[in-house]
């Protein structure tokens, strides 16, 4: 690992760049910092979740996902470089199935809400999103490896898997989209 921070206030960005890990600078608005920015949203936002009661294997899950987007972020910060392997992507595909096996079939949109947990984790999907939309807009405009693109798309599909679990934590269920809740209010 390169250099660590030794002091948070370099004052190196006043300028409106910011330092990439192979020693570049770029603007701030640059398409990698988006989306450096989005992976670090969306790991502080796991954070948040991580606060909450949540079943032990949940827990763990996540908290190796943090250090995954982690290492994620470190390979966007350094061009060319890579972290993120197809162990990681397996991972989740093991996850998604073991939780998966213990949901029912969706036979209905659900909305993003029910308890706290599960509602924490619809807003860690949402943003699992942005990540990737921003994952990809980099890589419209220069060269990155596929494995975080192909990470995120999974995350947040293990995102919405771990809200509906949390929603039957403690006995609850998905919150259903009443698709025709307009044609009953009118009467019709």
């Amino acid at each position: 690992m390169g250099n660590r921070l030794s002091r948070i206030a370099t004052r190196t960005g006043d300028d409106g760049t910011t330092g990439l890990g192979d020693g570049r600078r770029v603007r701030k608005d640059d398409a990698r910092i988006a989306a450096i920015g989005d992976v670090d949203e969306l790991n502080s936002n796991i954070g948040v979740l991580l606060c909450e009661t949540l079943p032990d294997g949940v827990r763990a899950a996540l908290t190796a996902i943090q250090h995954d987007l982690f290492d994620l972020g470190g390979e966007l910060c350094i061009p060319g470089h890579s972290m993120i392997a197809d162990a990681h992507l397996a991972q989740l595909d093991a996850w998604l199935a073991e939780y998966n096996a213990t949901l029912p079939p969706l036979k209905e949109f659900i909305l993003p809400a029910g308890t706290r947990a599960a509602s924490l984790a619809h807003v860690c999907r949402t943003v699992c999103r942005r990540a990737e939309r921003s994952i990809v807009a980099l890589g419209a405009v220069d060269a990155i490896n596929a494995a975080p693109r192909r990470y995120v798309n999974r995350l947040s599909d293990l995102l919405f898997v771990l809200a509906r679990v949390l929603n039957r934590v403690d006995g609850g269920s998905d919150v259903l989209w009443q698709h025709d809740r307009g044609s009953k209010s009118k009467g019709g």
